[in-house]
């Protein structure tokens, strides 16, 4: 079942445009031009219901004007857009019982406010029966181990805390759909790790479909089994990891250590990344080179050590983004 559903969506601003120096401010304020920028340029996708999904793409690529239209901030220009069967632009409160969001560099929580205040709040919002709140205040303190700093102010907890506060706080009103923009931004690589078990465990026990927006490759690796990459306005690539893996990894990374120093830069197909002394880093691509080529160049004997790996997905990414 489609929970999110995008045909051709389209969206323009025009911008302002301004000239130089004090003539060139007084000229945009009384005479300005504009310039129109396509953000969005018919792109069409759909998301199921209790998937976890990677939306990405480099800045200015149109991520944050989708995610506006699909929660209803934004009205299309152009194309439909359908989240949970409901149209954002002309049924946005009712829309905004049925999802949720959590954005990494905004907050939503009451600063001066404890965590058990905030959520009697937000509940108080979505209209939930003060003991249905309780109820779900005592099953997210579970979930999310807040036990010890659910009578803290926000202002007084660690970021990690907060961010935990934050997701815990967009389920009080158990949305269909949590959108995360940046959810693990400023956290250290131990909470980042936290953070992601309690999204997989949200999606797990919740059947929470989650729409994901992240610069951070580890987030996309971790958690997503699919993958929209945007770029420019529009939509390069739509595909599973396992196959975005599989079609790109296409290079292997060599690293080697030798009993005898090899010249390997006149080699097609394998490109040196780095050397010092006996040791060499390689790039070998697949579609030029096996990895059985490789060996025939290097005499067994002289191997010391050996590691092979893939291309980091962050450098396929980046790849991906050029590309579109």
């Amino acid at each position: 079942m489609a929970v999110i559903e995008v045909k051709n969506l389209g969206k323009n601003f025009n911008v302002k445009l301004k000239e130089k120096g004090f003539m060139g401010s007084m000229k945009s304020v009384f005479q300005p031009s504009y310039k129109r920028v396509e953000a969005v340029k018919g792109v069409s996708f759909e998301v199921q219901e209790g998937e976890v999904i990677a939306f990405i793409g480099p800045n200015g690529a149109g991520k944050s004007t989708t995610i506006k239209m699909l929660t209803g901030i934004l009205y299309p220009d152009g194309g439909n857009v359908k989240v949970l069967g409901i149209d954002p632009t002309r049924q946005r409160k009712k829309l905004a019982y049925e999802i949720g969001t959590v954005f990494g560099q905004k907050e939503q929580l009451w600063m001066h406010l404890t965590p058990y205040d905030n959520f009697k709040f937000f509940g108080a919002i979505y209209d939930i029966p003060a003991e249905e709140v309780e109820k779900r205040i005592s099953e997210l303190n579970d979930i999310f181990e807040l036990q010890d700093i659910m009578n803290t102010p926000v202002r007084n907890l660690s970021l990690g805390q907060r961010i935990r506060c934050e997701i815990a706080a967009s389920l009080i009103h158990r949305p269909k759909i949590l959108f995360l923009d940046e959810p693990t931004i400023g956290l250290d690589p131990v909470v980042k790790d936290n953070i992601r078990k309690l999204i997989k465990k949200m999606n797990k026990e919740y059947k929470t479909t989650i729409f994901l927006t992240s610069h951070d490759v580890s987030d996309i690796e971790k958690l997503c089994k699919r993958v929209i990459i945007v770029n420019k306005g529009t939509l390069v690539l739509d595909d599973t990891m396992e196959n975005l893996k599989y079609h790109y990894l296409n290079k292997k990374i060599v690293e080697l250590k030798l009993a005898q120093k090899i010249d390997f830069s006149n080699v097609d197909g394998i490109k040196v990344l780095k050397q010092k002394d006996k040791s060499i880093k390689l790039e070998v691509d697949l579609k030029k080179k096996s990895l059985s080529d490789v060996w025939k160049l290097i005499n067994p004997d002289d191997i010391i050590d050996v590691n092979i790996s893939n291309t980091p997905l962050e450098e396929i990414i980046s790849d991906i983004y050029k590309g579109g």
